[in-house]
């Protein structure tokens, strides 16, 4: 089938700028949006992947340049990504196998992109409703969180961290697994779960997010293209 390339530019600068801007690596966007024009989902996905890494690689350079990266949190939360990304290829491909992966993407897309869509709204009749919570609440984070309090901790100067790294690791590998199963880079999971649940400062989140989405959607294309042979470059 027939792709307009000029919409597949078109979505691709609108992924770069989205990743460079909050630190994202955008596959939430463009393997729907693949999808959407035409291209079979396995395809998509494992594309994908490819086009979040080299986004990944625009925005990390940037951001060191800036000095705003950890790379000994980047390097835990990649580990973590790296098993992941290894299972959830290897799942990827049993589905492929057996024919369901088309139909177990499209579900997961529908349930992520719905519930993202539900979220919004409930946030949009609140503010309608004036019964939007005071800005201070929405920004207060707890002083300790379960990271603080699990074993086996590790100083990660660059935050002023002291934390359980099996945190960053169980991130890293829930991200790596969406990586490979989905397409899509997981900042918007990965920077949240960042800022709230580890209490990272918010000036080496995005640079730190990015590395990891590279480390890991790198991995991604390199799996893929051996065990699947779907990646289209």
């Amino acid at each position: 089938m027939p792709v307009n390339v000029l919409l597949v530019l078109l979505v691709s600068g609108a992924v770069g700028f989205l990743s460079g801007l909050v630190g994202v690596g955008g596959g939430f966007i463009m393997t729907p949006a693949l999808i959407f024009l035409g291209i079979p989902a396995p395809v998509a996905v494992a594309t994908g992947a490819s086009q979040i890494a080299a986004t990944s690689f625009s925005g990390i350079l940037t951001q060191t340049r800036r000095k705003a990266v950890d790379w000994r949190m980047g390097a835990l939360l990649s580990a973590g990504g790296v098993l992941g990304s290894i299972l959830g290829v290897g799942l990827f491909q049993r589905l492929l196998n057996i024919g369901q992966l088309d139909l177990i993407i499209s579900l997961l897309y529908l349930i992520f992109l719905a519930a993202i869509g539900i979220l919004m709204l409930m946030e949009s009749i609140t503010v309608m409703r004036g019964r939007a919570l005071p800005a201070v609440t929405v920004l207060k984070r707890p002083v300790k969180t379960v990271a603080h309090r699990l074993p086996i901790r590790l100083r990660f100067p660059r935050s002023g961290l002291y934390i359980s790294i099996l945190p960053p690791l169980a991130i890293g590998f829930v991200i790596g697994g969406l990586a490979a199963i989905m397409g899509v880079g997981g900042g918007f999971i990965l920077i949240p779960a960042m800022i709230y649940l580890l209490r990272m400062p918010t000036n080496v989140v995005i640079g730190t997010s990015l590395f990891q989405v590279l480390v890991v959607a790198t991995l991604v294309v390199v799996l893929q293209a051996q065990a699947t042979q779907r990646v289209d470059l």
